[in-house]
């Protein structure tokens, strides 16, 4: 039951009341006999139904014949004149969703509502009918959808449209033959009328990209009076532009004339749809940018909240690719600092952060100190990744940015935000040279202090790796050591780590470092004592002044040369006994992604809480694996490895993908291979290549497959010779060849004899990107200036005929395998 109202206390005035407090799904069934009275009260009916439409919202379920006896409850208030209760039966009727037996004891009552002369039972009526018919009774009412489509009345007209739209999912044939009353539909005056039949039209059309370029020509020319209809037109005048972008030469931009004479409508939401259209358009220039901004800079003056916060947001986003298109609003922006609405003041800041210059960056610093107490930590972390990029953008004003970001790391915060602020130090560290001391002091004063683990021990392992290549490497040892009496297991044991990077990356601190460790020989936690114990012991246990061996530090600091996969799966397998386990038991193959699991493969979480990927995706492991193969040890160090190519169609009988690995005078093809058929086993697995068309490349090498079981993946491996040190390009034609033997499916044993077959292959190129390293340069101009001449090559290339300096740019990138940096400033960078 319902708790009864009670009068508010003065000291309860904040506390909320809800009326459907503590009501039970069996009560609330028994207050439902009410329906069946022989007087009905219109009143406490209503009340009843919103008590079911209430448990039905709230996930309550109602068993198969709970659901009948309500249903055919309800249907007994038809005869209730009552036009309140009458709306709460429909939705009743609408969320019970009948079966079709029940929907046809309801079908008669509706159609005769259907056709009444009160407007509000012929709207609904409509609506429900359409909700729980199928497409056999809406054969029979299809003649009144029609007439209702196009009824003076706009309450009735706008319901069929709106049923309209919802019955285009399940019965689209019936619905796309009302296309002409649809078409006489959008010439209403009634605003949500032409609305509706604006969406339902385009809906009907949308499969036909000519329909739909003819519906927008014939609609831009001025029919349209309803503002949410008008929106609704930019829209797909907006996607007609986008469609037609290949197809129109350059300069020529279809619709853009209307799309501009839309910022001068007297509507504020067409106005700034209009303008949100233009700054998205592909490759817009500055000249169709500025009436766009414009109109935008004057919404950032107005009085209502939401027209600020819609024009800030959208010039963030234009910040993004055209921030001195935005600079002339900046001064209004920064009025919005101060803005009540702490959305719109963070989205003024990070746009100011975007489009300011550097004599900006001080002031804007004062005003941001200020303003970050107010905020909560998502839009603080928005500012704080916005500063790091200002940073980059400026390297001389990192002081100043450097001390706000260890101001505000001090302060307040969740794991997330103080994450956001040590990962931008640590960008800034590591790509700014000048700001290394200072910010690894900032990092060393957080730690002393802070309560996450998880960062405590990242700073630590970062301290282990910067730490002893700074000037004074000994000033961080008292940080570091503080956290081994201070802090808990998981920190110390780091803290241990860090003090033996020291001591065997720094020889003068080494005496120091060791007494140091032996101190942590005592420590409570036996994780912590066994690090101090193993460092010690492979470090020289007296601590003397001596230079320590390269070995040592590959051991204690590099990393395994065996992947963690296979590691992992042989310590669950090894058994305890006599015989110690020995790594160099561990298998140093790779194997690749079984085909089941990579059709089921999700989206995974990215970034530092990600769980790290697997060893396939790194040089290092496949570097490992082919120094492993006898014909491929003495290749020399690994240049790249590309990612998967596939060869083959995703449903095929074999799956078999290629990576390319590129050594200074080698080219190794790792063709991994999947057996998708139960009852066979391939045995000797090779790739025959073709290389007539790549004719700088030897085959110098190949591994063959021995045994290639059901969903068992494998490699088989080819390798070809090129001219040192040149980006020899070719393409080889591929095919697999392999001996079949067919598999008993009761005793799974191969057959004895088998056949010989072969598979043919997708063709495989060797392309200029292969021979490009992707690295993440954050600071280009940094970069740039550091590089000397030796680093430059001249060539030319043909790109073709692009629209706009962005795709070239794009076009570059994808030809070259090149990594994109300061992607903000391209047009200011080549201009």
């Amino acid at each position: 039951m319902a708790q009864p109202l009670v009068k508010k206390d003065d000291d309860r005035d904040d506390e909320e009341y809800s009326p459907f407090l503590g009501i039970e799904k069996g009560a609330v069934l028994q207050e439902a006999r009410v329906f069946n009275d022989p007087q009905l009260d219109a009143r406490r009916c209503s009340q009843v139904i919103t008590k079911l439409l209430y448990l039905l919202n709230q996930g309550e379920t109602f068993t198969k014949v709970e659901a009948t006896e309500v249903f055919f409850s309800v249907t007994k208030l038809f005869q209730s004149r009552d036009i309140g209760l009458r709306r709460m039966v429909y939705l009743m009727i609408k969320e019970l969703s009948p079966s079709a037996d029940e929907v046809i004891i309801v079908t008669s009552s509706l159609m005769k509502d259907m056709n009444s002369k009160t407007d509000m039972y012929r709207a609904n009526a409509i609506r429900v009918l359409c909700r729980i018919t199928d497409g056999t009774l809406l054969t029979q009412i299809e003649r009144y959808l029609k007439q209702a489509i196009v009824d003076k009345n706009p309450v009735v007209a706008s319901a069929a449209l709106v049923s309209g739209i919802h019955l285009l999912q399940t019965n689209p044939e019936i619905v796309k033959r009302w296309s002409n009353e649809v078409q006489e539909a959008v010439q209403s005056r009634a605003a949500l009328v032409q609305f509706h039949a604006l969406a339902l039209l385009h809906q009907i059309r949308q499969n036909d990209r000519l329909a739909v370029s003819k519906l927008v020509t014939s609609l831009t020319r001025g029919t349209v009076r309803s503002p949410l209809a008008q929106c609704l037109l930019i829209r797909y005048t907006s996607q007609v532009i986008r469609e037609s972008a290949g197809s129109t030469q350059a300069g020529d931009r279809p619709f853009y004339d209307y799309l501009e004479g839309c910022l001068r409508h007297k509507a504020e939401m067409v106005i700034f749809e209009a303008a949100r259209a233009i700054t998205e358009l592909h490759g817009v220039t500055n000249r169709e940018l500025t009436p766009a901004i414009t109109v935008l800079q004057l919404f950032l003056s107005s009085s209502k909240p939401v027209l600020r916060f819609a024009a800030v947001r959208t010039l963030n986003k234009v910040a993004m690719t055209h921030p001195m298109a935005v600079t002339n609003c900046n001064i209004d922006m920064e009025s919005l600092i101060s803005d009540q609405n702490r959305s719109i003041a963070t989205l003024a800041i990070t746009t100011l952060l975007k489009t300011g210059n550097e004599s900006s960056v001080d002031r804007l610093m004062k005003q941001i100190t200020n303003f970050m107490s107010d905020i909560a930590d998502e839009f603080k972390i928005v500012v704080v990744e916005a500063i790091r990029s200002l940073c980059l953008k400026f390297p001389l004003k990192y002081r100043a940015l450097m001390n706000f970001l260890s101001n505000i790391l001090r302060e307040e915060g969740g794991f997330e935000y103080k994450k956001a602020i040590v990962d931008s130090i640590v960008i800034l560290i590591r790509d700014i040279p000048e700001a290394k001391e200072s910010g690894l002091l900032h990092l060393c004063e957080f730690i002393e202090d802070c309560e996450f683990t998880y960062l405590s021990t990242q700073i630590l392992h970062f301290l282990g790796i910067e730490g002893p290549r700074t000037s004074d490497p000994s000033k961080y040892i008292r940080y570091i050591y503080n956290r081994v009496h201070l802090e808990n297991a998981t920190v110390r044991a780091s803290a241990v780590s860090t003090l033996a990077k020291f001591g065997a990356m720094v020889d003068s601190l080494k005496p120091r470092v060791f007494i140091l460790l032996r101190r942590c020989l005592f420590d409570s936690d036996d994780e912590v004592r066994d690090r101090a114990t193993l460092y010690l012991s492979t470090l020289g246990g007296d601590g003397s002044v001596v230079e320590t061996d390269q070995d040592v530090k590959d051991f204690l600091f590099g990393s395994l040369d065996v992947p963690l996969v296979n590691l992992e799966t042989s310590l669950k397998t090894y058994e305890a006994s006599e015989e110690p386990f020995d790594i160099n038991s561990v298998p140093k193959e790779i194997k690749s992604q079984p085909l089941a699991e990579k059709k089921a493969q999700s989206k995974k979480p990215t970034g530092l809480g990600a769980p790290p990927s697997g060893p396939p995706s790194t040089v290092d492991a496949y570097e490992k694996m082919l120094s492993s193969i006898p014909e491929f040890s003495n290749f020399g160090k690994l240049f790249k490895s590309s990612a998967p190519v596939e060869l083959t169609e995703a449903e095929t009988e074999y799956a078999v993908n290629v990576v390319k690995h590129i050594f200074d005078r080698h080219v190794v093809f790792q063709y991994n291979c999947t057996n998708t058929i139960p009852e066979q086993l391939l045995e000797n697995v090779i790739v025959a290549v073709d290389a007539s068309d790549a004719e700088e490349f030897t085959e110098v090498g190949s591994k063959p497959l021995r045994s290639l079981p059901y969903d068992t993946p494998g490699q088989t491996f080819l390798a070809f010779e090129k001219p040192e040190g040149v980006p020899a390009v070719g393409k080889f034609s591929n095919t697999l060849r392999f001996i079949v033997k067919e598999v008993d499916p009761t005793t799974g044993e191969a057959e004895e004899d088998g056949v010989e077959d072969e598979y043919q292959l997708e063709d495989l190129e060797v392309v200029a990107a292969d021979y490009i390293l992707k690295d993440q340069v954050l600071n280009f101009r940094n970069a740039w200036e550091t590089m000397g001449p030796d680093c430059e090559r001249v060539d030319e290339y043909g790109l073709g005929q692009r629209e706009s300096l962005n795709e070239a740019v794009s076009a570059v990138i994808s030809l070259l395998g090149m990594q994109p940096c300061e992607v903000i400033l391209f047009s200011r960078m080549w201009c």
